[in-house]
Order: C-alpha cells, then sequence, then structure tokens
C-alpha cells in the first residue's frame, strides 16, 4: 500500500511539474507573440507613412517631368535664381525677437 501511495505522489509531481513547465513555456511564448505583433503594428505603421512619401515623391516628380512653371518655381524657390530684371531679398531671422535683417546677395546672372 505504501508502494503504491509513493507511485501515485510521484505521478501527480510529475502532471504538476508538466503542468507549470508547460504554463511557464506557454507564457514565454505568449509574451514573444506579443512583442511580435508590436513589431509588425510598427512596421506596418512605417510602411505606410514611407508609401505616402513615395507618392507624393512621384507626384512632385511628375509635375517636375509635365509642368514648366512648377519647374520654374521650384528653381527659384529652392536654388534662388532670379530673372534678369528681378531682384532677389532674403531674411534671416535672429531667433530671439523674430525681428529679421535682409542678407545681401549677390546676382550671378549679368
Amino acid at each position: 500500500m505504501n508502494l503504491r501511495k509513493v507511485i501515485v505522489s510521484l505521478y501527480i509531481v510529475l502532471i504538476a511539474g508538466l503542468g507549470v513547465t508547460g504554463a511557464v513555456l506557454f507564457k514565454d511564448a505568449n509574451d514573444e507573440f506579443s512583442q511580435l505583433k508590436q513589431v509588425e503594428a510598427s512596421n506596418r505603421r512605417r510602411l505606410a507613412e514611407e508609401k505616402q512619401r513615395l507618392d507624393d515623391q512621384e507626384r512632385v516628380l511628375q509635375r517636375l517631368r509635365s509642368d514648366p512653371q512648377y519647374v520654374d518655381r521650384v528653381i527659384r524657390m529652392k536654388l534662388g535664381y532670379a530673372k534678369p530684371d528681378e531682384y532677389i531679398y532674403r531674411f534671416e531671422n535672429d531667433g530671439a525677437n523674430g525681428s529679421a535683417a535682409p542678407l545681401s546677395v549677390p546676382r550671378t546672372d549679368r
């Protein structure tokens, strides 16, 4: 009778140990799965942002290819070019009080 109690006790301990081990392994796998879902969500957000940026850049490229007025405006704004009869005034903010002082820009088109 005593041997039977020992064997039953061993089976109970073995089953409890397997249950605890399974629970620990399941929790680790579940934590890893949650982390991977967060990484996936972050990557999907980044992908959507980059797709939007690509679409914007493709629209700009298409306009640069097809709209001469847009090209002219971009060249003037970004590169500071001017036509021969125009003057460009640039103002630099000093940052402290919001006042601006004119910069002298030599014309290079003469």
